[in-house]
């Protein structure tokens, strides 16, 4: 199974970078909820066991490290694109703004920005895309980690809200049970019309 490395950080770092942010998102594929980015600046000295990407982590472990990254880190910061906006301009435009605004909400100003799977314009600030890069690069882990218990906290919120969906259980992706909520009780406002799956279930629905 592929880990994180240091090997990303140690080529920019030999070359004089000094704050490097990995970026990451969680929730694009999602039908329920907005869409969470996060960048994160990790220092050289940072350790931590068992740090990999988010969706490879149970739930006890990403909690864990969530709060170890955000003791240690040089500096970190989340972007979060809502429902409405997903609707109104599409999932690919909301995730490049996600992962842009979540770079430029950083306290400090990164010197080079590792990015998982999206080739973004950052402007001045030299990028580098990184496929799988969740599962590569010890940044990248750290931002999709962040990403994801912030928007998991978000749906776990949406529960009491709207009880009968069980975000808590499905954080909005499109599980059995979360489609049988929608055949039963039709949509809530959490839910991202312009998705395919969810105009297929409204219209059903309306039959």
């Amino acid at each position: 199974m592929t880990k994180p490395t240091w090997r990303e950080e140690k080529k920019l770092w030999k070359k004089g970078y000094r704050f490097i942010a990995g970026v990451d998102e969680a929730g694009r594929g999602a039908w329920a909820g907005p869409l969470v980015a996060a960048a994160v600046i990790l220092p050289k000295n940072f350790k931590a066991l068992g740090l990999n990407d988010s969706k490879k982590l149970t739930p006890a472990k990403r909690e864990k490290l969530f709060s170890i990254i955000l003791q240690h880190a040089v500096d970190w910061a989340t972007s979060v694109i809502s429902v409405a906006d997903i609707d109104a301009h599409g999932v690919g435009l909301a995730n490049r703004r996600a992962l842009r605004n979540s770079v430029g909400n950083l306290q400090k100003r990164a010197d080079h920005v590792l990015v998982d799977g999206f080739a973004i314009d950052y402007g001045p600030t030299p990028s580098q895309r990184i496929v799988h890069g969740d599962a590569k690069v010890m940044s990248i882990a750290a931002a999709s980690i962040i990403a994801k218990v912030t928007r998991d906290r978000m749906m776990v919120d949406a529960h009491t809200k709207y009880p009968q969906y069980h975000f808590h259980a499905h954080k909005g992706y499109g599980t059995e049970l979360h489609r049988q909520a929608l055949y039963k009780y039709g949509l809530s406002p959490l839910h991202r019309r312009s998705y395919l799956p969810i105009k297929l279930i409204a219209a059903k629905s309306m039959r």
